[in-house]
C-alpha cells in the first residue's frame, strides 16, 4: 500500500494515504470513512470525464469499499451514481443505482432519485414505467412514500396518460400513508370524468347496475342509470377513504414516534427501540403479511445493528407457510453485513435453522466460520460439540473439545471452560461419573486461575447423588475440591469466598455431627477480618507461612490487616487500595453500608 498512488497532486495523494491508513486501522469508524470519501471526491478539484485514470480508479475503489461496509447509506449511493454519471455516463450511473436499490430495497429517497434519473436519461416510456413499477413494489407501502408516488404521477401526467393515472391513484387510496387525503381528493375528482368500466371491477359494476335496475322503475334511461351508478360508486369510494383514514390514524401513533427513519451508525435511544417493538406487535396482530414484512424491512434499516430485530424477523417469518428461503435470506443478510463477529448469536441461530432443515454440514461450516474469526469462543465451540454429538455421537463431541483444547489459537481461559464442558458430557450424556472426575482431576493443575473450571468442578461433586453409606466418601471428595480451591487455586478472593459459601451450605445440609466445628473455622476464615484469615495470609507470604505475613505487616504497619507502602502514600494513593484489591472488592464510600453477598 505504501507504493500505491491515489492520483491527484502529491499533497492530495499523501492525504489520501494517511486517511486510508486510518480506515484500515479502524475499519468500523464511520468518521474515518467519511473523511476518506470526501477527500476522494475532491481529487483534482472534483472528478469528471477528463480526470486521471488513477484518480477515477482510486475513488471508485474507496466508494465500493465504503458502501460494502455501510450499504444502507442511501445518500451515498445517490452521490456515487452522480459521480459515475459525470465520469462515464448513463449506463455507469444506472449500474450504481441498481446496486443501491439492491442493498437498500425499501429506500423511498433512493427509488425516487433513481426513477427521476431514468426519466431524464431515457426516452422509452415503457422502460421508465417498468422501473416505477419496481419501485412501487419496493416502497409503495411506506408511510412516507408520497415523494415517490408524486414523481410517478408526474411522469404519467407529462405523457398525458390519463388511463394510467387513475389506476395508480386507485392503488394509492388503499394505502395508509401520511398524505392519503390529498390523493383521495384527486382520485374522487378524476372518477367523475373517467369511464365507468375504469371505476370498478366488471363483476362489481354489474352488481351495482342490477341493483339499480331492480330498485327503480323499468322505464328509466341509461343516462339516469349512469348517474345513479356514479353516485353509488362515489359512496363506495368514500368507504375506502374512511377505511384508509382509520388505518392511517392507527399507525400514526407509532409513526409519529419514529425519530430516525434512516440508517446511522450511532445508537438508538431506548424509547425508539420500544416504539419499533410496539409497532411490529401492532402489524403482526393486524395480520397483513405484506405490511408486516414491509415494516420489518423498514425497522431493519434503522435498527440494522440490533440482533434482537433480526432474530425477531426470522422467528416471525419461520411461522409463515413456505418461507424457508426468506428465513435463510434474513439470517444471511444479518450474518454477512450487520451482526459483528464479536456477537455471534445471529450466526449460531442461522446454524440451528440450517440443522433443523437437515443441512447439517452447512450448520457445521457456519460454526467453523465463526471460529476462524473468533477463535476460542466458548459458546460456539460448545454449540459445535453439541451439534456433532446430535449427529455423530458422544465421541464426535469429545473430539471437538479435544481439538480445540489442543489448538494454539485457543487461550488458556477458554480451554479451562472446555475441559469442564468435556467432563459434563461424560457425566450427563455418557453417565460416567468416574471418567468425568478423572478429567477434572487430571487437568486441575493447568487451570488454577480459571473460575469456570473450579465452579464446575465443585458443583459436579456437590450434585452427585449419595446415600447414608456413600456420603462419607463423597464428603471427602467435596472437601478436597474445596481445599484445592482455597489453597492451590489462583482465583480472586471474592470468588473463593463465594464458592466457600456453597461448601458451608453443604456442611449445614449434609454434614456430620462434626460439621459445626468445620463451619465455624470456615466462617472465620472466609467472612472474618483479614487479620484472622490465616490461609489467605499464608498464600500472601513468601515462605507459605501465615506467621511471616503477620509479622511483616505488624512491623511495617503496626497492625496485621493492611500492607502500607510509604512510597504509595507519598504519591497520594489510598493505603487501603491494595487491601481491597486483594480481597477482590471495591472500597465503599464511608457512608455506604456493604451489601449482602450474592453468588454471581
Amino acid at each position: 500500500m505504501a507504493d500505491y498512488s491515489f492520483g491527484g497532486s502529491d499533497e492530495e495523494n499523501a492525504e489520501l494515504k494517511k486517511l486510508n491508513a486510518e480506515v484500515l486501522e479502524e475499519p468500523d469508524s464511520f468518521e474515518h470513512w467519511e473523511k476518506l470519501v470526501r477527500a476522494a471526491e475532491s481529487l483534482e478539484g472534483g472528478l469528471n470525464r477528463n480526470s486521471s485514470p488513477q484518480s477515477i480508479s482510486a475513488t471508485r475503489d474507496i466508494y465500493d469499499r465504503f458502501l460494502a461496509k455501510f450499504p444502507l447509506l442511501f445518500g451515498y449511493w445517490k452521490k456515487y451514481a452522480d459521480l459515475e454519471f459525470s465520469i462515464a455516463g448513463t449506463e455507469a450511473a444506472e449500474l450504481v443505482y441498481e446496486r443501491g436499490v439492491a442493498s437498500i430495497t425499501n429506500s423511498v429517497d433512493l427509488w425516487t432519485n433513481y426513477c427521476a434519473f431514468k426519466v431524464e436519461t431515457s426516452h422509452d416510456p415503457d422502460v421508465i414505467r417498468e422501473l416505477y413499477e419496481r419501485g412501487a413494489s419496493s416502497v409503495g407501502l411506506d408511510f412516507l412514500a408520497h415523494p415517490f408516488w408524486d414523481k410517478y404521477l408526474e411522469f404519467e401526467e407529462r405523457l398525458e396518460a390519463q388511463d394510467k393515472i387513475f389506476p395508480i391513484l386507485d392503488r394509492i387510496v388503499h394505502i395508509p400513508m401520511h398524505q392519503y387525503a390529498r390523493y383521495f381528493e384527486r382520485y374522487r375528482h378524476l372518477a367523475q370524468i373517467r369511464p365507468l368500466q375504469e371505476l370498478l371491477p366488471a363483476d362489481m359494476l354489474a352488481q351495482f347496475r342490477a341493483e339499480i335496475e331492480n330498485e327503480g322503475p323499468a322505464e328509466r334511461g341509461e343516462l339516469e342509470i349512469e348517474r345513479e351508478l356514479r353516485s353509488r360508486i362515489d359512496n363506495f369510494h368514500l368507504e375506502i377513504f374512511h377505511r384508509t383514514q382509520t388505518e392511517t390514524t392507527k399507525r400514526w401513533t407509532y409513526e409519529s414516534e419514529v425519530k430516525r427513519p434512516y440508517f446511522h451508525v450511532t445508537e438508538l435511544d431506548e424509547g425508539q427501540l420500544v416504539n419499533w417493538r410496539k409497532y411490529l406487535d401492532f402489524e403482526e396482530v393486524e395480520g397483513d403479511y405484506m405490511r408486516t414484512q414491509f415494516l420489518y424491512e423498514r425497522c431493519l434499516v434503522t435498527c440494522a445493528y440490533y440482533d434482537e430485530f433480526w432474530l425477531r424477523y426470522a422467528r416471525w417469518m419461520i411461522v409463515q407457510d413456505g418461507k424457508e428461503e426468506e428465513v435463510r435470506n434474513i439470517y444471511q443478510r444479518a450474518s454477512m453485513l450487520y451482526a459483528p463477529i464479536s456477537r455471534p448469536a445471529v450466526r449460531l441461530h442461522y446454524a440451528y435453522f440450517e440443522e433443523s432443515v437437515d443441512r447439517v454440514e452447512l450448520a457445521k461450516d457456519i460454526h467453523q466460520a465463526i471460529l476462524v474469526n473468533l477463535p476460542g469462543h466458548i459458546e460456539t465451540i460448545v454449540s459445535l460439540a453439541n451439534l456433532s454429538r446430535r449427529h455423530g455421537g458422544l465421541d464426535a463431541a469429545i473430539e471437538v473439545y479435544k481439538s480445540q483444547i489442543d489448538s494454539m489459537q485457543c487461550d488458556i481461559y477458554a480451554k479451562a471452560a472446555l475441559v469442564a464442558e468435556w467432563a459434563r458430557l461424560l457425566w450427563k450424556i455418557k453417565g460416567s461419573v468416574d471418567e468425568a472426575r478423572q478429567v477434572f482431576q487430571k487437568n486441575q493443575h493447568w487451570y488454577l486461575d480459571s473460575r469456570p473450571f473450579w465452579i464446575n468442578y465443585l458443583f459436579f461433586e456437590l450434585e452427585q447423588p449419595t446415600s447414608a453409606e456413600s456420603e462419607p466418601t463423597q464428603y471427602k471428595r467435596i472437601k478436597q475440591v474445596h481445599e484445592d480451591i482455597r489453597k492451590k487455586s489462583h482465583l480472586p478472593p471474592l470468588t473463593i469466598k463465594d464458592l466457600s459459601h456453597y461448601y458451608m451450605v453443604y456442611l449445614q445440609e449434609r454434614g456430620t455431627k462434626e460439621a459445626a466445628k468445620e463451619y465455624m473455622i470456615l466462617d472465620r476464615e472466609v467472612n472474618g477480618p483479614f487479620s484472622v484469615q490465616n490461609i489467605m495470609k499464608a498464600k500472601l507470604s513468601e515462605d507459605g507461612r501465615e506467621a511471616s505475613t503477620q509479622r511483616r505487616m505488624m512491623m511495617e504497619n503496626g497492625h496485621p490487616g493492611v500492607e502500607v507502602d510509604d512510597a504509595a502514600i507519598r504519591r497520594g494513593e489510598n493505603p487501603y487500595t491494595k487491601y481491597y484489591q486483594q480481597q477482590g472488592e471495591q472500597q465503599l464510600p464511608s457512608d455506604t453500608q456493604p451489601q449482602p453477598l450474592r453468588y454471581q
